[in-house]
């Protein structure tokens, strides 16, 4: 259940990344103004209504949230701070009791070595006064054959003597040492039991302040879920009239008989295939990649078979999640540059795997020559190339997009946020630069911040657990997580997937899928967690489990000395999840119930 420390502060972060819908519509048409006595051009690829791009933090105009936020944070970072000194005190605690322990039993082992010597002192006395009914001194008189000889004896009776008072008198300074380092060892434990005790008292507060912050907060919360709920209705919508669209441009060229020639057919604008017309481009030169056909005093953009394969690929994973990095390949859920790669490469046009390496090696084109089934490639370049969609008309794109947590039909960039156009159908081409990442800037991919990958306390270095989608740990839309197939439970999409498949191994070995008792956490059940088990629980905000990214198993799993964990151990890792080494036996805090996804 725990991670590591907070990189965003999560309910500071939600005014700043809760979207909000902009009231209006937008509906945008691509009929670019025809030549003057030539009849018009139809690409046939108008989206439906517009959805226009949220302004970040509408939901929270309130000064009285704002102060709300702040004191988030402040709480959020001293409960973080609190954390470790609670476990600082009570390992202070832990080591001054151990050492009273040793003081006690030091003491005890003074105690028994005194009454040994005493025993010891006593025997001698004994000896001397009374071995049989006469003192020692007269047998040493009765029986001394010489004057040397009763020197000799009187003086080793004496030595006797001071030895035992030697030993008997060691003993007692040792105990007393004893007794001293007992009392000094319990008041070093007194004192830090009151530190530990003084330090969870301000922890308990600080909970309770959490708690009641978070209450406070949940209306605002719940509105801009709403709010999100809304443009996400808003988005279907608008995704669903632009999939009928599409549909009616590649119905279009069915009754016209047009098939779509391959790329390489159109990629020499001087030798089209019959029938076809160059496409005019910028200043009049014809364009590369794309054609067109008069029909019915209309002319129908003609694109190659492989663009309108790849169009219908993206159009129809609409709606579909969006999830990061390489698990974003889909089927069932994509990143920006994973949906770009899936849908082209599988249409045979070889695509690179990121969003810079698709700029840096597809042939640009002119943006006043963008057509539809090209990319578009998102900055602004203080950012680098954080984003790439497909074009559908002048101001629309087809992206996977981590803000609104799916595949979408989008506004399309303007101003410095547009870096460019490109077009698959052209084929590779020889490395251009690449727009680079300012030092200092913020890792945006996909529209959303991605936090750098953590290294340390994992199975493997450099594991990226952490925030994805734009949104804060714990209040991501149940629209952005898929089910794993036991109740309730919910995780980010690829995690779904990968669970689902590690549970079918799993079954098949022990006969019956994984068991799970908590997965994804929102904001309000980590502050209720940490509330009650402060010892156990991650400061609100920073678990994995806030960003559908962990889970707590049970049916065995939950015990070291089980063969079921003995096979998440071996096996786990090869479908994406890890037992943390702080969560390991002797990692110090074992919970080996507790997994988490890296990918």
């Amino acid at each position: 259940m725990r991670t590591g420390p907070a990189v965003l502060t999560a309910l500071a972060l939600v005014g700043g990344l809760l979207l909000a819908p902009t009231a209006g519509t937008v509906v945008a048409q691509d009929r670019p103004p025809a030549d003057p006595g030539n009849p018009r051009v139809e690409a046939g690829v108008a989206p439906g209504a517009g959805v226009p791009d949220p302004r970040p933090g509408e939901a929270f105009a309130d000064p009285a949230v704002a102060d709300l936020q702040r004191t988030a944070s402040e709480v959020q970072a001293e409960l973080g701070d609190l954390a470790g000194r609670v476990r600082a005190a009570q390992d202070e605690v832990n080591s001054a009791t151990a050492g009273l322990q040793r003081a006690k039993a030091e003491r005890a082992e003074a105690e028994a070595a005194v009454a040994a010597q005493q025993q010891e002192v006593d025997k001698f006395s004994r000896s001397v006064f009374t071995a049989m009914g006469r003192p020692e001194e007269v047998r040493l008189l009765l029986t001394a054959a010489s004057p040397k000889d009763l020197l000799d004896g009187s003086t080793m009776i004496e030595q006797l003597r001071r030895d035992q008072d030697d030993r008997l008198g060691q003993a007692l300074r040792r105990h007393r040492a004893a007794v001293a380092a007992e009392q000094a060892a319990t008041g070093v434990e007194r004192t830090a039991a009151q530190r530990a005790a003084e330090l969870e008292r301000r922890q308990g507060d600080a909970a309770n302040r959490a708690d009641a912050i978070s209450s406070e907060l949940r209306a605002p919360i719940d509105a801009a879920n709403a709010a999100v709920v809304a443009q996400q209705r808003a988005q279907r919508k608008r995704n669903s009239e632009t999939a009928g669209n599409w549909k009616a441009y590649t119905d279009r060229l069915a009754e016209a008989g047009i098939t779509p020639p391959p790329a390489a057919a159109l990629r020499d604008p001087g030798s089209l295939p019959a029938g076809l017309d160059a496409l005019p481009g910028k200043n009049g030169a014809p364009q590369a990649g794309a054609a067109q056909k008069t029909v019915d005093g209309t002319r129908l953009l003609v694109l190659p078979k492989e663009t309108i394969e790849a169009v219908n690929t993206a159009v129809e994973a609409l709606g579909r999640p969006f999830v990061p990095g390489r698990g974003g390949q889909g089927p069932a859920a994509y990143s920006c540059d994973g949906l770009v790669r899936s849908v082209f490469t599988g249409a045979g046009l070889d695509v690179p795997e990121s969003a810079k390496e698709q700029f840096s090696r597809a042939a640009p084109v002119a943006a006043a020559d963008a057509q539809p089934g090209d990319l578009v490639f998102v900055g602004p370049e203080k950012y680098g190339v954080q984003s790439v969609g497909i074009v559908l008309d002048k101001q629309t794109m087809l992206a996977a997009d981590a803000r609104l947590a799916g595949v979408v039909v989008a506004d399309m960039p303007v101003g410095e946020s547009l870096l460019g156009f490109a077009r698959p159908a052209l084929g590779s081409r020889p490395a251009r630069p690449a727009p680079q990442r300012a030092e200092g800037e913020l890792n945006w991919r996909c529209g959303g911040v991605q936090l750098p990958p953590r290294s340390g306390g994992g199975a493997s270095a450099g594991q990226a657990v952490g925030a994805w989608g734009g949104y804060p740990n714990g209040l991501i839309p149940t629209a952005a997580l898929c089910p794993i197939g036991i109740g309730s439970h919910v995780l980010r999409c690829d995690a779904a997937q990968a669970f689902q498949a590690m549970s079918q191994a799993f079954a098949g070995a022990f006969g019956r899928p994984l068991c799970v008792t908590d997965s994804y956490r929102t904001f309000d059940g980590q502050v209720d967690l940490y509330r009650r088990k402060p010892s156990l629980a991650a400061v609100p905000g920073t678990s994995n489990h806030g960003w559908g990214l962990a889970l707590d198993m049970c049916g065995g799993v939950e015990s070291f000395a089980r063969p079921e964990h003995a096979w998440m151990a071996a096996n786990a890792q090869a479908f994406g999840w890890v037992h943390p080494g702080w969560a390991r036996a002797g990692g110090g805090r074992e919970e080996p119930w507790h997994w988490e996804f890296t990918g």
